[in-house]
């Protein structure tokens, strides 16, 4: 079975003792860490406690699964469940923890987790479908996401705040909870968090550098995006996430353009867009629907569309295809 937010939360207050099994999935590693954490206190609140938590690593029962065979039925000498976490897992376990699984009497409550699996993973397809245990995906915090952790913080913030907040937070739970954690201490007693103390505390993430790259890209200035894209990429980051944020983006200014065709202002069109655009984005953005008319903006979603499919088909340097797709836009910016 499949578990959403709400479920999620309601198994934490009141763990059901019939879900023998939890797989913690995705791309968002500090998420699925986070979930994992709350998932286990749920049964121990002392992760550390030896008698009550067995913590494993998935390429060490890929060798030796008696050996998680043994942790997952063996009982607390101090009673109650256990809670069994596994790292790491991989496809290669499906068979053997389907058996496990159906064999086992235990009630103590093991937890996978794992960031390489998919929907199409056999382990990800066994847990979805099978009724005694649950499947947990975490992918990149959406803003939603970072609303409802700002929630449970006990400060006020601002609307122009929390649009600062969405700018500036990454897609990663487990580096925007350390930056949130960073903001309640320096708060101390104070309660309403400003913009400015927004940019004074918190630190800028990598999906605001996709954002900067767009907007240097669809205003033309190639020498900009071109130094942002490379210190994107010499920071670790995948080249693709640049083509996917240039084809949102290149969407949004599409669809301001068919507004202000049909009779709408650059202002009403750009209320529209879902999510808002960061408030201080939007001068920019409105100047970029001055440069791009609609037979620009369909060439350009042609060239974004080939680009994406050059990175998976052609078998060339993703890094290459995308930089030079760059240097192409913004150099068609100013024509």
């Amino acid at each position: 079975m499949i578990l959403k937010p709400l479920q999620i939360e309601n198994f934490i207050k009141n763990p059901d003792k019939n879900i023998k099994a939890i797989l913690v999935y995705g791309t968002n590693d500090g998420l699925i860490l986070d979930t994992v954490k709350r998932l286990a206190r749920s049964i121990c609140s002392d992760l550390s406690d030896a008698f009550q938590v067995s913590d494993i690593l998935g390429e060490d029962i890929v060798s030796d699964f008696g050996k998680l065979c043994g942790d997952y039925n063996s009982q607390s000498l101090m009673g109650g469940r256990r809670v069994v976490m596994v790292r790491d897992v991989t496809d290669a376990i499906t068979k053997d923890l389907r058996k496990m699984l159906e064999e086992s009497k235990s009630d103590n409550l093991l937890i996978l987790s794992s960031g390489t699996l998919n929907n199409s993973s056999s382990l990800v397809k066994f847990f979805k479908d099978s009724e005694n245990v649950a499947v947990i995906s975490c992918y990149e915090d959406k803003n939603e996401d970072i609303y409802n952790v700002l929630k449970t913080l006990g400060l006020t913030f601002p609307p122009a705040s929390i649009q600062l907040l969405y700018s500036r937070l990454s897609g990663d739970r487990m580096i925007n909870m350390a930056e949130l954690e960073k903001l309640k201490t320096y708060m101390g007693e104070a309660k309403e968090v400003t913009p400015e103390i927004i940019a004074k505390v918190i630190s800028d993430q990598s999906e605001s550098g996709t954002e900067d790259i767009c907007y240097a890209v669809f205003e033309g200035d190639r020498a900009k995006a071109d130094s942002l894209y490379l210190k994107y990429l010499k920071e670790g980051n995948d080249a693709f996430s640049v083509a996917r944020a240039l084809s949102n983006h290149c969407l949004k200014l599409m669809t301001c353009i068919a507004g202000i065709e049909n009779g709408e202002t650059a202002d009403k069109a750009i209320q529209r867009l879902i999510p808002k655009l960061i408030f201080y984005r939007v001068d920019s953005f409105k100047q970029q629907l001055k440069m791009w008319n609609k037979d620009k903006i369909l060439r350009v979603a042609e060239l974004l569309y080939e680009t994406e499919k050059n990175c998976k088909t052609t078998g060339m340097p993703t890094e290459e295809i995308v930089g030079m797709t760059i240097l192409q836009l913004s150099g068609a910016a100013r024509k």
